[in-house]
C-alpha cells in the first residue's frame, strides 16, 4: 500500500506543478492502476485550480486533459484485450483481485448495454477501469470504444474537477 500512497502523492506533486499535464498523466495511471484513488486525485486537481486563480471554465477545460489520459490507458487495456484474449486478461486481473465472476458480471452488462456500458460505465467507480477488457473481448470497433471512452472520461473528470475546485472556492477565505 505505500507504494499506491507514494505513487498519489506523486501524482499530486505533478498536479501542482502544471495542471493539465497533471491531469493527463494522473487519469493515465489512475486508469491503468485501479488502487491510485481518483476520488482523491482530481478533486485535488479541481482544488488546486481553485487556488491558483483559474475560473471555472478554466478548471471545466481540465476534464479535457483528464480524458485524453484516461482513453489512453482504456485503449491500452483493449488492446491487449482484444489480441491476448479472456485467458490471458484472467491472469492480469487476478493480480488486481479480479477474478472470473466480476469479469463475467461485467461482460453479460456489457453484452446487455453496448456502447452505453462503456459511456455510462466510464463514470462508475471499479467498472471504468474494466469496462475496456469486455469490449476488447467482444471486439467493440476500436473508433466506437475510443469516441464512448473520451465523452464518459470527460464528463467524470469534469465532475470530480469541479467538485474540487468549488470546495476550494468556498474554503478559499477560511483562515485568512
Amino acid at each position: 500500500m505505500e507504494a499506491v500512497d507514494a505513487l498519489a502523492a506523486w501524482l499530486l506533486g505533478a498536479i501542482s506543478e502544471n495542471l493539465a499535464v497533471g491531469v493527463f498523466v494522473a487519469s493515465l495511471v489512475e486508469t491503468m492502476v485501479p488502487p491510485v484513488p481518483t476520488l482523491l486525485v482530481l478533486p485535488a486537481a479541481g482544488y488546486a485550480a481553485s487556488q491558483a486563480g483559474l475560473g471555472p471554465a478554466g478548471a471545466a477545460a481540465l476534464g479535457v486533459p483528464g480524458g485524453a489520459g484516461a482513453t489512453v490507458s482504456a485503449m491500452a487495456l483493449y488492446a491487449a484485450s482484444r489480441r491476448l484474449g479472456r485467458a490471458a486478461m484472467l491472469r492480469y486481473l487476478r493480480r488486481a483481485r479480479v477474478g472470473e465472476g466480476r469479469l463475467e458480471r461485467a461482460e453479460v452488462w456489457f453484452g446487455r448495454h453496448g456502447h452505453k456500458a462503456v459511456l455510462l460505465g466510464r463514470m462508475v467507480p471499479v467498472f471504468r477501469e474494466l469496462v475496456s477488457i469486455p469490449a476488447g473481448l467482444l471486439r467493440m470497433r476500436a473508433a466506437v470504444f475510443a469516441a464512448y471512452t473520451f465523452a464518459g472520461s470527460v464528463a467524470w473528470c469534469t465532475a470530480l474537477i469541479m467538485a474540487g475546485y468549488y470546495l476550494g472556492a468556498a474554503l478559499g477565505g477560511v483562515g485568512a
